[in-house]
């Protein structure tokens, strides 16, 4: 009888679908505050324009995590970042990898996995290999991501 290896923790599946929903989510609050602000209801703009602007490089991170995991052709990989542009994208793009299969499995580069090769699949291993401190290493990225890209200010000036 073999023995199957069992999953620890998320699965790229639930950790990609989880944030492909978030993001999908903050674009409706964003919208809904552009709405809310045109409508001279209230300005809440610069609130949920900052959790969606955190969420999406969140779900950026997950899909280059996910992307060299499930080794994805780099067209795929790339639909994948470029729809986080398009509001409510991500959600079905998460449900056509899903179908297709490209989710399926655990972390191949984790403990007891395969060996990586190359640079970016020794990162990916380190990082399975050390979660506590790469989620640490991790929020401290986005974060002083986050706050370059808040001070220096939206995308498009508002007028």
């Amino acid at each position: 009888m073999t023995k199957k290896k069992q999953s620890q923790g998320v699965s790229p599946r639930t950790l990609f679908r989880s944030f492909a929903i978030a993001e999908m989510f903050t674009w409706a609050g964003l919208i809904a505050a552009l709405i809310l602000r045109a409508l001279e209801v209230v300005n809440i703009v610069p609130i949920a324009g900052g959790i969606h602007g955190f969420v999406f490089l969140c779900y950026s991170a997950t899909t280059i995590f996910v992307w060299v995991n499930q080794r994805w052709r780099l067209s795929l990989g790339l639909t994948g970042l470029l729809l986080a542009i398009v509001p409510f994208a991500t959600v079905p793009f998460e449900i056509t990898v899903e179908r297709k299969g490209l989710l399926a499995g655990d972390w191949r580069l984790a403990s007891g996995g395969e060996t990586p090769h190359g640079f970016i699949e020794n990162v990916q291993a380190w990082v399975l290999r050390h979660v506590i401190l790469s989620i640490a290493v991790l929020i401290v990225f986005v974060t002083g991501l986050f706050l370059t890209l808040l001070w220096a200010g939206p995308p498009v000036p508002r007028g």
